[in-house]
């Protein structure tokens, strides 16, 4: 043993003694760099000899010896500080690993303890919280071939994934009959405190009073006016309330036709692409809810290129005609509601379009504006105080039969009604634009409607005239009729009473103003 001892001492020795001149000659190689006192022997063995230009070659030496040791020192300096940099990140990303870690552990204890409050309510129900209530994946396979042997039909390989699917869902759907019993007045009242108390939305009576008027006239509704004062809100506000949120389809300017806002097929995947548009016009004929689609931004675009076959059919004065071509031929897997690849529009459904007027947007034609009822909303209300009010069911039926109501009860009086006429001849006369049939039915709907919102007659025939007839003079030169609003201003202010058609004149004062 002492044997080995002796040779393992001789043999290592041999490696640390090597480790040790590594060390003791870089101790060295320092300490002879810094030498001073042999630079300033050398210095002083040849100084006697060296003429006037060596010594300036000298002292050059000297700075680039100089210059050398330092960036020498640099070199040292970066490489160690470089060292302790990366050490430092490393521990740094130590320290991230370790914080991840507890995070983890955090989470699995917060799992747990959720775990444990659901198993707390379970059992409450009844049920067991032990009991494993996960849905494998061939489970969940399994319901979704029963739901599709419910129609018989492959949710994946049908043309319109989509409407089966709400076939699937409303297969034995009932529609609803709610507790109906407002009036006009009171659903106006209600919508308005909702919006204010629940949405923080505030409007006036008047504005609600034409918004009302204007679904009643119609199936298209247009909310114009500046940016920001809460045209496209209001929409919303009415999905909110008659709880069913409106859907809402932003225009782009790239809508050219109909496939933009209903959808096309797809003659490469052979799939119709179903637009969320056309899936809501499909789910509100299973129901008599109230359905709302927003035209957001409506005149980014030009109406008449992608709403023009919209507004046609829905002009048709029997609802049977309001039918829709979606697909050329049928396939015996479509929805069940598509009878020959056409699909009829449903009656519970209305489109509020919103309007900036600004030179981002076209300008919509008389064939749109004739067709819907436009409301001008160029100014936020101020809040208010309002008793708290929850939305509301109500059947768009019955909505309709209120409207009804109004027009049979509330007609027009003989006496307006034949200063609107002597009014359609003056404007004839001295301006050279007519009424028309469409716009009259519209006004025979509208008023009544307004009035029994609370509304004035006089009020609402002043709002509908300015809306809807007095907005064709933007179409003349004004400047050839500006001598003849100051006296149509004064012949409504002596035929319906002074300041009574504010709207009116409030309109024609601006158009005055614009030339």
């Amino acid at each position: 043993m002492n044997t080995f001892l002796r040779f393992f001492y001789e043999f290592i020795s041999v490696f640390f003694e090597g480790v040790a001149t590594i060390f003791k000659g870089l101790l060295e190689g320092i300490k002879d760099i810094f030498n001073i006192k042999v630079y300033t022997r050398i210095i002083n063995d040849y100084k006697g000899e060296f003429s006037g230009f060596e010594w300036v070659l000298v002292v050059i030496s000297i700075v680039v010896l100089l210059i050398i040791i330092g960036l020498v020192c640099l070199l040292i300096y970066f490489a160690i500080r470089r060292t302790l940099r990366l050490r430092k990140n490393k521990l740094n990303q130590e320290d991230l690993l370790d914080e991840i870690g507890n995070l983890n552990e955090q989470v699995a204890r917060l799992m747990k303890e959720k775990d444990e409050i659901m198993a707390m309510k379970v059992s409450q129900l009844g049920l067991q919280p032990d009991e494993d209530n996960t849905v494998s994946e061939d489970e969940m396979n399994e319901n979704k071939d029963e739901e599709n042997d419910v129609l018989g039909k492959d949710l994946d390989k049908v043309r319109f994934p989509k409407l089966c699917a709400l076939d699937i869902k409303f297969n034995n759907f009932k529609p609803k009959k709610y507790a109906n019993n407002y009036t006009l007045a009171e659903l106006l009242d209600n919508f308005r405190c909702y919006s204010a108390s629940k949405l923080h939305l505030y409007y006036t009576e008047p504005i609600l009073r034409a918004f009302f008027g204007g679904l009643a006239c119609g199936k298209l509704v247009i909310l114009q006016g500046i940016s920001g004062t809460g045209k496209t809100s209001l929409a919303y506000a009415w999905g909110k309330f008659v709880s069913m949120d409106s859907c809402v389809a932003s225009v782009e300017p790239s809508w050219r036709d109909r496939t933009e806002l209903l959808g096309y097929f797809n003659e490469f995947t052979k799939k119709f692409s179903e637009s969320k548009v056309l899936v809501e016009l499909y789910s509100a004929r299973f129901d008599d809810d109230v359905h709302t689609i927003i035209l957001d931004e409506m005149n980014i675009a030009r109406v008449e290129y992608y709403f023009a076959e919209m507004l046609s059919i829905l002009e048709m004065p029997s609802k049977d005609e309001w039918v829709i071509d979606l697909v050329p031929n049928p396939w015996p897997d479509d929805p069940k509601l598509l009878n020959n690849g056409k699909l009829k529009l449903p009656g519970n459904l209305w489109y509020i379009g919103t309007i900036n007027n600004d030179d981002s947007t076209f300008m919509v034609s008389d064939k749109v504006y004739d067709r819907a009822m436009p409301l001008d909303i160029n100014e936020k209300t101020e809040a208010f105080p309002c008793r708290e009010q929850d939305a509301i069911n109500i059947n768009a039926s019955y909505l309709e039969q209120l409207f009804s109501e109004a027009i049979t009860n509330l007609p027009i009086s003989d006496k307006n009604i034949d200063k609107v006429n002597k009014m359609d001849d003056y404007v004839i006369k001295h301006f050279r634009i007519s009424f028309g049939n469409r716009i009259m039915k519209q006004m025979n709907t509208f008023v009544p409607v307004y009035v029994a919102c609370g509304g004035d007659e006089v009020s609402a025939i002043d709002y509908f005239v300015a809306k809807k007839i007095l907005r064709k003079f933007e179409q003349l030169n004004t400047a050839l009729i500006y001598d003849e609003i100051d006296p149509f201003i004064a012949y409504l202010n002596k035929e319906f009473g002074d300041n009574a058609m504010i709207e009116c004149i409030q309109y024609l004062e601006r158009l005055k103003k614009s030339i």
